[in-house]
């Protein structure tokens, strides 16, 4: 089945192509001898109702050195591009959320958009956890700093996090007797954003487990992000050391709990975060990892990910 396929990302002329699962997934596509197309970022427009945006035709190519090239731009109707990779990173903010409404308007228009943006904007990568909460360590989300400082004082040792970051940023580890904790909270609430706390979990010393589902159904092996050093965080943007393992037994149970949902949502590629046995985040934006797995397991994610879209192509029609 031979289509074309749209790509929303970052700026593709900075990405690091070793470790960028959206460049391993063009080039699939571009092996499954699809036609694709770089959607210019900031382009995605309405006229009369219909869902638009710039659109250049788009080979890549396996070169550090040069890896993509552009044609010539063209202003398109979405709704006409069978596939859209939605795969820009956070943050999460208006004009992302703007972007989700005017692909679900591409949807309705004929595009299967991957992943579903009406799940992409319901579905926090931070609080989407807690729709399994059983599965998570102990969590408060808050904007009261007294609320979370009681939190911190039961549990002892948190984590703190803002719910927009991304690859580490802003977490903070806090212990119950922490001389910062009035500035660390200022910081995460100071504009009356939530901020999430929770029970710092040991288990992180041996990695943070990246657990990738497409279609509901789990990748056979995750990578562990392992801090470094005196780092707590795992996070590979952190200076986390990654390590591929199989799936443990709990992390094939919160697979199985989870993907029918995520299934059910239209998120077909997903990426669990899971510390020992407890699920922390579910990554429905743009998970990465597929390359790290790929090279240690003679993988192809990414071919997995198209047979899915293929599959729900073909249910369509």
């Amino acid at each position: 089945m031979r289509c074309d396929v749209a790509v929303i990302m970052d700026p593709i002329a900075s990405i690091k192509i070793a470790k960028d699962s959206t460049f391993a997934m063009l080039l699939e596509a571009q092996r499954r001898n699809h036609r694709l197309f770089y959607v210019a970022p900031g382009s995605l427009a309405l006229t009369q109702g219909v869902a638009m945006a710039k659109l250049a035709p788009l080979t890549v190519r396996e070169d550090p050195a040069q890896w993509y090239e552009l044609g010539p731009w063209q202003l398109r109707p979405l709704g006409a591009v069978p596939v859209i990779l939605m795969r820009k990173d956070p943050p999460v903010d208006a004009n992302y959320m703007h972007d989700t409404q005017i692909l679900s308007l591409a949807q309705a228009q004929g595009s299967l958009v991957v992943n579903d943006p009406a799940g992409l904007r319901d579905l926090n990568e931070k609080l989407a956890a807690l729709l399994f909460p059983d599965l998570c360590p102990a969590t408060v989300v808050s904007r009261d700093r007294e609320q979370l400082r009681a939190f911190i004082q039961t549990h002892r040792d948190c984590v703190l996090k803002p719910l927009d970051g991304m690859g580490g940023h802003s977490i903070f580890r806090v212990r119950a007797e922490e001389d910062n904790l009035n500035v660390i909270l200022e910081a995460l609430t100071g504009h009356g954003q939530l901020a999430m706390a929770q029970a710092f979990l040991p288990a992180i010393r041996e990695g943070d487990k990246r657990v990738l589902l497409i279609d509901g159904e789990p990748v056979p092996y995750c990578l562990a992000r392992i801090p470094q050093g005196q780092e707590f965080r795992g996070n590979l943007a952190a200076g986390g050391r990654g390590e591929g393992r199989p799936l443990s037994d709990s992390d094939r149970r919160i697979a199985a709990i989870v993907g029918p949902e995520m299934r059910r949502r239209g998120m077909i590629f997903v990426g669990l975060d899971i510390i020992g046995d407890r699920l922390t985040e579910v990554n429905v934006t743009s998970p990465t990892c597929i390359r790290e797995l790929d090279t240690q397991f003679d993988l192809n994610i990414a071919g997995q990910l198209f047979d899915a879209i293929h599959a729900r192509l073909k249910a369509r029609h």
